[in-house]
């Protein structure tokens, strides 16, 4: 069966390819081949042989034309808010206080638990909306808030559904999140148990990658190192939530691993920058959670910039730390938080975002690529972090068709 070439033309693209600023065409034109991208250009540089293909042709009527944007590390799926415990924080709550009012985690593991796996994904949906609205292609989707195999698999299957909802989901089995109430004082019988529980999800279907977090208040290098073991083992790729508090020395460990992203990065040392420039590791940073704790701890931006490691940007959203539904001003904060460039914040939601996820088949306009892309009303894609507070959106193509 022939595949539908189709022609879109008068668009001015931020292809985010080749050697030039932005990989920016001013008169452009891409030519997608079912799901695919055939060629990307200038309009004039089209020859008779490829126009002769065209089946359909499509006005972008002089948008700024982006790659679809990818939320490379999130929390959808979980039960129940800590607004409260917003408000008790600001009060001058600490951590400790608020655990034992009820608040922090293991509130959220309580409702997630509590949930049916209905009620999960209505609140799931409802949350991922808001990000398709601004031109999220792709989302990854981390469980954490189960903390036993049940549950963790029924927020896997929760965010498997997701998908329906017109998006590409990726799901992250991240049973090392925190110690359940079960297991109190057995951290590491409970590793064994995420262990344990790796091949049952995997054998459903349900695990694309599998992360941890490694931290001071979370996993420690050796029981994180166990987990990897077993995500090797199931030939699975791993990802962390590294030196976000502490340095714990996660980064190195995740790149002897080859991880694929390690997420956070506020503690990130010289040695653990070395170590993922080596391994290929993505630097995933997140601006929205440094914003809400208020953190002061910059990452080490420029470092990562000298070693050439890849620099991603995700909302982080999560009912504790993150609350954010918004990748836009996420593009915002990355630049005036960590002083990335605009170019180099939409690099991170895209081309950056997509090797985060180990996927090589978006995140730019170029020959092979999908067929995800973006209209923006703007001059300029700039205009994209300059902004906050404003969505320019003007229409969404995925897999080459138009959603609405």
């Amino acid at each position: 069966m022939t595949m539908k070439t189709q022609l879109w033309t008068g668009g001015r693209l931020a292809t985010l390819a080749g050697d030039t600023a932005w990989g920016w065409v001013e008169q452009g034109a891409v030519l997608t081949q079912g799901e695919h991208i055939l060629w990307v250009g200038a309009t004039a540089d089209l020859t008779p042989e490829l126009r002769a293909t065209v089946a359909q042709t499509h006005d972008l009527g002089g948008a700024v034309v982006t790659p679809g944007l990818i939320d490379c590390h999130t929390h959808l799926v979980y039960g129940g808010q800590r607004a409260r415990e917003f408000e008790l924080r600001l009060q001058g709550a600490s951590y400790e206080e608020i655990a034992k009012a009820g608040g922090g985690i293991r509130s959220s593991v309580a409702a997630t638990r509590q949930a049916t796996e209905h009620q999960l994904y209505a609140q799931a949906a409802h949350r991922l909306l808001n990000l398709l609205k601004e031109g999220v292609t792709t989302v990854e989707v981390k469980s954490g808030y189960g903390l036993s195999q049940a549950s963790e698999a029924k927020m896997l299957r929760v965010a498997r559904r997701l998908a329906g909802l017109g998006v590409d989901v990726r799901t992250t089995y991240l049973g090392a999140h925190a110690l359940p109430p079960e297991f109190d004082g057995r951290a590491d019988e409970y590793v064994q148990a995420v262990c344990d529980w790796l091949p049952l999800l995997q054998r459903e279907g349900l695990v694309d990658a599998v992360d941890a977090f490694c931290e001071g208040i979370g996993f420690t290098p050796a029981q994180t190192r166990k987990i990897f073991e077993a995500a090797r083992a199931a030939g699975l790729p791993v990802k962390l939530h590294a030196e976000q508090l502490s340095d714990q020395g996660g980064s190195q460990l995740a790149a002897e691993f080859k991880a694929l992203s390690c997420d956070h990065l506020e503690y990130l040392s010289a040695e653990g920058v070395a170590a993922m420039a080596a391994a290929g590791t993505v630097a995933v940073l997140l601006p929205g959670a440094y914003y809400f704790l208020r953190e002061t701890k910059l990452p080490p931006v420029q470092a990562l910039r000298e070693a050439g490691v890849p620099i991603a940007i995700s909302t982080d959203h999560n009912p504790g730390t993150s609350p954010t539904l918004s990748l836009l001003l996420m593009l915002n904060m990355a630049c005036t938080l960590f002083r990335l460039t605009p170019e180099e914040a939409l690099r991170g939601v895209t081309v950056n975002a997509a090797r985060a996820l180990g996927l090589a088949d978006r995140g730019q306009l170029a020959p092979g690529q999908r067929a995800d892309f973006c209209l923006w009303d703007v001059e300029h894609p700039n205009e994209l972090a300059y902004y906050f507070g404003r969505n320019p959106l003007r229409q969404v193509v995925r897999g080459a068709k138009l959603r609405g």
